[in-house]
């Protein structure tokens, strides 16, 4: 199935709508935080009926705009559907940010074609900022292009990380490395929401991000869309990164090499 750059233009409209629609629930449910039923689905890991409905919001969109797509979506599809056209969702990047009222968290979706990301939307609920990217067509942030930062040292870089916090086991290679990157940068971050922290590496603010383990819907946006952006993504062997669970390591040229190098240490 090959696509042409009106047909990524199509799958890209389909996903800032389906992306609008799962923010309208979340908005709506940040008004009444109070009262929202949350679930604990493993340790620091929850799920609110927020989140679900807003899975149900965008599905509806893309169901309606592309009746023999597969979704593969957080909440509600635990393996990956055969399709060649996958569409694969995060309704609510950043859950625990959203229950304490942090305006941090996102809706992530991306339009995947026989396996690889044409078209991606992110829409940040809290701050109603969008990013967006198509396959050739660059990236870019509320219609404005944009380009990964062009930082070379890393004593200047500010790194972007999310904490390992589903398993244990992740916390102490984690804890080693951290020392060395503290002192050899500007500074490290921890958001929250690993689609906005890719889209920041994408648009400049971040130079560099990791992250131990990534889930499917947490990176297929992110990884179209620094690639749009001119920045790298791989893993942690170096390899270009492929939309599946693991490790995620993502920069401007220079300094996701040089990050990918210290972690490898």
């Amino acid at each position: 199935m090959s696509e042409s750059s009106a047909d990524r233009r199509v799958l890209l409209a389909t996903c800032v709508a389906a992306a609008v629609r799962a923010a309208d629930v979340i908005k709506a449910g940040a008004a009444r935080l109070d009262e929202l039923t949350v679930e604990v689905k493993g340790p620091s890991d929850f799920v609110s009926e927020v989140d679900r409905n807003a899975e149900a919001a965008l599905s509806g969109v893309i169901r309606e705009r592309h009746p023999g797509a597969a979704i593969l979506a957080e909440e509600g599809s635990p393996s990956t559907p055969r399709s060649e056209l996958l569409f694969v969702a995060d309704p609510l990047d950043g859950t625990t940010n959203f229950l304490h009222g942090f305006p941090w968290y996102a809706v992530s979706i991306a339009a995947v074609v026989d396996g690889r990301p044409e078209a991606a939307a992110v829409l940040n609920a809290a701050t109603g900022e969008l990013f967006t990217a198509v396959l050739n067509g660059g990236a870019r942030r509320s219609g404005q292009s944009i380009r990964v930062s062009g930082v070379t040292d890393p004593t200047r870089a500010l790194i972007g990380t999310g904490f390992p916090f589903k398993h244990a086991d992740e916390i102490a290679p984690y804890m080693r490395v951290l020392p060395h990157l503290m002192e050899g940068t500007a500074g490290l971050r921890r958001a929250g929401a690993a689609a906005l922290d890719l889209c920041d590496v994408a648009c400049g603010r971040f130079d560099a991000f990791w992250e131990y383990g990534l889930a499917p819907w947490d990176v297929a946006a992110g990884i179209l869309i620094i690639r749009e952006a001119g920045g790298v993504v791989t893993d942690l062997a170096g390899n270009q990164a492929v939309i599946t669970h693991g490790p995620v390591v993502a920069g401007n040229p220079t300094l996701q090499n040089w990050l990918l190098d210290e972690l490898r240490k």
